[in-house]
Order: structure tokens, then C-alpha cells, then sequence
């Protein structure tokens, strides 16, 4: 707590007091800051490895969104949280990518799923989901059955993505057929395994 409270003392006003929590320290800090906060927090106090960013959605809160950022001090063996409040109608937050290279993928990764915007990303493009896609699948008023779009000309099997089937699709389960491992659809399942699935059901 001693780094994070030096932390505090050189950003004052810009963040929060740290919140413990199970053994896990959270402290939320002003959007503004994120980018000045993780270089202090890795130069002056030894938190030397992003370990991951995701996004959030609050949906029904104000403000809806949040980035989080673990990171992890191995000289001194812990880690600590950090969060920021991302309002809907201003999606921007600072990249952290010349802080921690490994920053790269992750904000991609909020970006595609989020819409989340990271200000000086070196390459701030869809990592999931492919260029052109009009919707970000982890926000929580995205269906859970997906959306029907159209596929790139480039993609193989281009044409309409249809939304899943829900009722009897690949995630539900007959019960009563037999166990639960012959049950459960498997890839990996020869011809033999596959006919005999069948004689149990």
C-alpha cells in the first residue's frame, strides 16, 4: 500500500482512495490520468507487468463504461487494479501501449468488443471481430444470439451471418439421452464414438 500511496501523493485530486477488497486493491483514477498513473506506478514503484485491460459495460449506470487495468509488481509480489469511468457519448481513453507493449493486444480487444477508443494506439483495429463490423459483441445490450450481418467478400462462406438458433442450438442439451459425456457434442469424436452416441440416445 505504501507504493500506491505515493502514487496518490503525486496525483492528487485525480484519484481515488484505494479500495481493498479480498486481498485485491482497486483505485479509480481520473480518466484524464490513466496514461501518468501507469508510467508512475511502473517507473517510480515497480509495477512492471500489465497482466491484462478490459472493457466493462455498466449498462443502466452513468457512466456506462470502464476500462481496467491489472498490473502486477514482481519485485514486490502484488497487485493492484486500476479503473476508469468512460462516459457513452466520450468512448476515449489514452492508450497505455508506451508504457506496457502488451497493452497493444488488450486495448484492441476493448476496442472490438467495446467500442472503447484508445487516443495514440500504434494500430487501433479490430482484433476479433473483422473490419466493417457495425456492433461490439460484449456490450450487454448486444443479443446473445448475435446479429445477422453480411461477411467481407473475402471471408470463406461469404455471404449473410445469421443469428444463432437458441432453442435446441449447439449449447443446449437433450436430458435424459444417456450421460452427460455422450451428451456433450465434441469435435474431436471418431465415426465409432459418433455411432455409438447415437445407439444411446
Amino acid at each position: 500500500m505504501t507504493n500506491l500511496q505515493s502514487l496518490i501523493t503525486n496525483l492528487p485530486g485525480r484519484l481515488g482512495e484505494p479500495v481493498e477488497f479480498r486481498g485485491e486493491v482497486t483505485v479509480m483514477v481520473d480518466r484524464a490520468k490513466i496514461l501518468d498513473a501507469c508510467r508512475y506506478l511502473k517507473e517510480q514503484c515497480g509495477f512492471d507487468m500489465l497482466t491484462d485491460i478490459a472493457g466493462v459495460d455498466n449498462y443502466g449506470e452513468d457512466p456506462r463504461y470502464a476500462v481496467v487495468y491489472h498490473v502486477y509488481s514482481l519485485p514486490h509480489r502484488c497487485m493492484v487494479r486500476l479503473k476508469v469511468a468512460v462516459p457513452e457519448d466520450d468512448m476515449v481513453v489514452d492508450s497505455v501501449v508506451s508504457v506496457w507493449r502488451t497493452a497493444d493486444w488488450h486495448e484492441r480487444e476493448a476496442f472490438d468488443m467495446f467500442g472503447i477508443r484508445f487516443r495514440n494506439h500504434p494500430n487501433l483495429k479490430r482484433i476479433l471481430m473483422w473490419d466493417g463490423y457495425p456492433y461490439h459483441p460484449l456490450r450487454k445490450d448486444f443479443p446473445l444470439a448475435g446479429m445477422e450481418t453480411e461477411l467481407p467478400e473475402t471471408a470463406v462462406g461469404a455471404g449473410r451471418v445469421e443469428a444463432a438458433p437458441m432453442l435446441g442450438g449447439p449449447f443446449v442439451t437433450t436430458p435424459g439421452a444417456g450421460t452427460a459425456a455422450r451428451r456433450e457434442p465434441r469435435q474431436a469424436d471418431t465415426s465409432a464414438e459418433r455411432a455409438d452416441k447415437k445407439g444411446a440416445s
